[in-house]
């Protein structure tokens, strides 16, 4: 059984894998334009879904998605709303590997090729994925422990440095009235997502109990400003445009002095390639156990379960794989999308997670 500290590990890294991914450049974007006001908007209803969803998961005590839909819910209902939400997972991961592709390509290793990076991506975060529930808890947990320190590092050396301009970081605030775009609010709100991955992991948690959830919303609040903030002040409220990956661009500029490794890219970067292939294990975990509880039963049949779970995650790479061909325009598109799709698919799973207590509580009476 997990305890509750493994559920604020869960909110943490996708709280932190927020800073790299797509959502800080539509709120760059949308700067002059209700970046602000939507990240105002962002937190409230971030914490609000954490609210609801982890009110309602916990009267499903050790299940998962797949064994309260199967519970409430028609087949016919259930196992496509289950397919969709595996694919959604999936591609969530895959869109974390493919941009840290480019960045590596980018930044560390240009004359590398593109499909021998991912290939070793692939390769870790596959077989990964089959390690059971708990113990990628215990993973998160350790991998937390090493690369908090090492961002938490980078964020400081960064606001302190001579070379960041509060000016632009004021002139920008001044656009703080702006109406909220909604863009950026269905881009700050991935901030808050990690609770969703309880679709999976709630298996492993027997009551599950929050406290202090303010300390979520102020955590939320922080990093946002923070990803949105540090780069203009680095770059200036014109120049940040120029840049794609906002934030390793930022930590390239920053020297560190009297240590073994003079830029601090080095050290960012290990940082976050560790903690984007925990979150794409972890996102690639849940979307296979989605998948497997639509496969006929292997609950006394191990190899057979191998044998699904190798074809599963064989699509998974080939997709991704495939996924490759696209260009950095048209992954950058695709990921704005998700990140629209993910809202709504959020609230619409809090919503049949309720009319599917509401179904079980009716029938016990």
């Amino acid at each position: 059984m997990a305890k509750s500290r493994y559920f604020y590990c869960l909110f943490l890294m996708n709280t932190l894998i927020n800073i790299i991914n797509f959502a800080p450049r539509e709120l760059i974007d949308a700067r002059f334009d209700g970046a602000q006001s939507s990240i105002l908007v962002a937190v409230v209803t971030g914490t609000l879904f954490i609210y609801l969803f982890t009110k309602v998961i916990n009267k499903f005590p050790g299940q998962g998605l797949p064994e309260i839909f199967g519970s409430a819910l028609p087949k016919l209902l259930a196992a496509p709303l289950i397919f969709v939400y595996a694919v959604l997972w999936y591609m969530a991961g895959a869109l974390i590997l493919l941009s840290f592709v480019d960045i590596t390509l980018r930044f560390i290793s240009p004359d590398t090729g593109p499909y021998a990076i991912l290939l070793g991506f692939l390769a870790v975060v596959c077989l990964c994925s089959r390690i059971d529930s708990l113990s990628l808890l215990y993973g998160l947990e350790v991998t937390l422990g090493i690369t908090l320190p090492l961002i938490l590092y980078t964020t400081v050396k960064a606001v302190i440095n001579p070379d960041f301009s509060w000016d632009a970081v004021l002139q920008v605030m001044t656009h703080s009235l702006h109406a909220p775009d909604m863009n950026s609010i269905a881009a700050a709100t991935f901030t808050f997502s990690g609770y969703i991955n309880l679709a999976v992991f709630n298996r492993v948690f027997h009551g599950l109990k929050l406290k202090h959830i303010w300390i979520l919303s102020l955590e939320g609040f922080l990093v946002l400003a923070i990803c949105f903030f540090v780069p203009i002040g680095y770059h200036g409220t014109v120049g940040i445009e120029r840049h794609v990956y906002t934030w390793f661009t930022t930590a390239d500029s920053i020297r560190i002095e009297a240590f073994l490794i003079e830029r601090m890219l080095y050290i960012f970067y290990f940082a976050y390639i560790t903690l984007s292939l925990v979150s794409a294990i972890i996102q690639w975990h849940v979307g296979k156990e989605l998948l497997l509880s639509l496969l006929p039963s292997t609950a006394r049949k191990p190899k057979k379960k191998l044998r699904q779970e190798i074809v599963i995650l064989c699509l998974f790479a080939a997709g991704t794989f495939a996924l490759m061909r696209l260009d950095q325009y048209d992954l950058n598109m695709l990921g704005v999308f998700l990140l629209h799709i993910r809202w709504y698919g959020e609230l619409l799973l809090i919503l049949l997670l309720f009319w599917c207590y509401w179904v079980v509580r009716r029938r016990r009476a």
